[in-house]
Formats: C-alpha cells, sequence, structure tokens
C-alpha cells in the first residue's frame, strides 16, 4: 500500500470531528503568513523586494537540505508506531526511492510553485496594495475548489461552498468595497492574479507526490529547485544592493520569513493537503488577510474599525463551516 492512501481511506470514513491538530497548525500557518505580510513590508522600505526574497528562499531552502540529509541518516521509525504517531512521523520523511518521474514532477513544482509564484508574489505585493493582494489571494481556495471538482479530486459538499462563499464575502467586506484596478497597481494586480493561478498548480500538482513521499522532502527538494531557477533570474537586483548599509532588522526579517514563512508554513500547507485535501485546506488561507490587519495595527499603525472587525467575523463563520460541509478526497 502506498504510503498515505490507507489514512487517506479512513479519513473519507470518519464522521465530522471538532477541531483537530490539523485545525490547529493550519491556524498557526495563518499566524506566520499574516504577520509576514507587515514584516515583509518593512524589509522592503530598505532591500529591493526580489532581492529580498532571494535571500529568505537561499536561507530557507539551505534549511530544508540539512533537516532532509539530517533525516536520512536516521534510522527508518519502528513500525509498531501508534498509526498517528506514524502518520506524523511521515510528515519528516518517508523511505520510499525517488523515481524518474519523480524528479520531474518536482522541478515543475520548483518551477511553478516557488520561482514563478514568489517572482508574482513579491513583484505583485510590492506594486499595488495590501487592500488588493489580499483579496486576490483570498480567491484561491475558490481557485481550487473549483479545479478539484473539476478533475474529481475532491468532493466539495453544499456546506463547504456556502462556508467559502462567506468566509470570501468576509475578505472583501473587510478589504473594501471593490478591487481598485488603476493605471498605478494594474502591473501588480496582474502579477498577484498570476500568483494565484500558480499557488493552486502548485497545491494541486502535489498530490501524487504527498502520496508517496513527506510533506518536508517534498517542499525542500520542490524549493531548493525553485530557488536555483528563481536566483539567476533576479540576480541583477541581488548585485545592486549595497549589502553593508542593509541592517539588522532587515536580516532579522530575512530570518523569519525564511524559517517561518517557508519552512514552517509551507511545510503545514503539505501536510494538510496529504491530510485533509487541498478544498478545505485552501479555505484556512482566508484566515491570512485577518491576521495581516492585526499585525499591521500593531506594527504599521494601520486602523481596525467596526467593518474589519465584522468582516473577520464572516471569515471565521467561514472556515468553521467548512469543517461540517468536508471536502472529501477522492480515494483513487
Amino acid at each position: 500500500m502506498r504510503p498515505g492512501t490507507g489514512e487517506i481511506s479512513r479519513r473519507a470514513g470518519r464522521p465530522f470531528a471538532a477541531f483537530t491538530r490539523i485545525d490547529a497548525l493550519l491556524l498557526l500557518m495563518a499566524i506566520i503568513w499574516g504577520t509576514n505580510y507587515s514584516i515583509v513590508k518593512l524589509a522592503f522600505r530598505e532591500l529591493d523586494p526580489q532581492a529580498f526574497n532571494a535571500c529568505r528562499m537561499l536561507l530557507a531552502s539551505s534549511i530544508f537540505l540539512a533537516v532532509i540529509a539530517s533525516l536520512r541518516r536516521r534510522p527508518a521509525p519502528a513500525r509498531h508506531l501508534d498509526a498517528r504517531l506514524e502518520a506524523w512521523a511521515s510528515v519528516l520523511h518517508t523511505p520510499a526511492a525517488l523515481t524518474r518521474r519523480d524528479w520531474l514532477e518536482l522541478a515543475a513544482l520548483g518551477l511553478v510553485g516557488h520561482c514563478c509564484y514568489q517572482y508574482c508574489f513579491i513583484g505583485g505585493l510590492a506594486l499595488t496594495s495590501v487592500a488588493n493582494s489580499s483579496l486576490m489571494l483570498a480567491a484561491t481556495p475558490v481557485v481550487i475548489a473549483l479545479v478539484s471538482a473539476a478533475l474529481g479530486l475532491d468532493r466539495v459538499s453544499g456546506l463547504h461552498w456556502i462556508g467559502a462563499a462567506l468566509s470570501m464575502a468576509g475578505v472583501y467586506y473587510v478589504v473594501g468595497r471593490g478591487l481598485a484596478v488603476g493605471s498605478d497597481t494594474v502591473a501588480g494586480d496582474l502579477l498577484m492574479i498570476a500568483a494565484v493561478c500558480c499557488w493552486a498548480a502548485y497545491t494541486l500538482g502535489s498530490r501524487r507526490l504527498m502520496q508517496r513521499h513527506s510533506p518536508v522532502g517534498v517542499t525542500g527538494l520542490s524549493m531548493s529547485i525553485g530557488t536555483a531557477m528563481y536566483v539567476p533570474a533576479v540576480w541583477p537586483h541581488l548585485r545592486a544592493v549595497h549589502w553593508t548599509a542593509v541592517s539588522g532588522r532587515t536580516w532579522a526579517a530575512i530570518v523569519y520569513s525564511a524559517l517561518f514563512a517557508l519552512c514552517v508554513a509551507y511545510t503545514i500547507w503539505y501536510a494538510a493537503v496529504r491530510e485533509i485535501g487541498s478544498a478545505r485546506t485552501a479555505v484556512y488561507s482566508n484566515v491570512i488577510p485577518i491576521v495581516a490587519m492585526l499585525t499591521a495595527v500593531v506594527f504599521l499603525g494601520e486602523p481596525l474599525g467596526p467593518r474589519k472587525l465584522l468582516g473577520a467575523a464572516a471569515v471565521i463563520g467561514g472556515v468553521a463551516l467548512t469543517r461540517v460541509g468536508r471536502a472529501r478526497p477522492v480515494i483513487p
């Protein structure tokens, strides 16, 4: 039996469960990515956005490769482990060998999910407003659910759609009354739309690899491949930086963004995709703009009024509905 297949089968037969460990991890992921907005925005004041991104990707890839190498030297976990412990151990390492097809898929994930996505996301964030970028990224769960349903990968229930719509409406209400596309932001808006498409393809494209390999392994290897493509593409940005003028605060932002936003949060995302499916995992991304607003109040001094609080309540309520209207993976 392929690693993960039995777990998916058992999960599909479970009745609705209350708040679980994977839900807690997904909320942690939302907190990490939400706080990352303010941290990255502050760093952009001092460092070129693409140069900043290249540094954090290089650091994150190095951490992943070091962890992968360390795990390969350690003995495999005992087979008599409890099923849940064994499932969580497989998040870090699985013994399956990488095939030629696996390497080709890792290369594709690296290109789309790391090189292209990161270039579009960082470039878009630098050229458009946080409101515009948050609203467009909030469409990611809908894109993933639509494609998942169309491809027969997830069975998306009616309550899941209602929850996704409520969460989207909350983000819309929080971010603004409409998507302001104008001459000053159109380039950034288009880059963010491209980033949404890349992230959806990245999430869905990882499913087969996730059945055979660990989230740490898939994320680390695909990120390293994507970084190898990304750094040469943005080399002029790196070469133009006066590195001696970069402050300790900006270096700390690079370390935080690499370690937590890329290493920890990416691993949680991939582990959740394998555990509960793409559609339900993606809905938690709608919590990220709420966290981003709260941290912006602290770090950037942005106001937080009743409209934002009501929108936040709608987002949380939408996520709660998706816990009832579960999107179940289709069993191959």
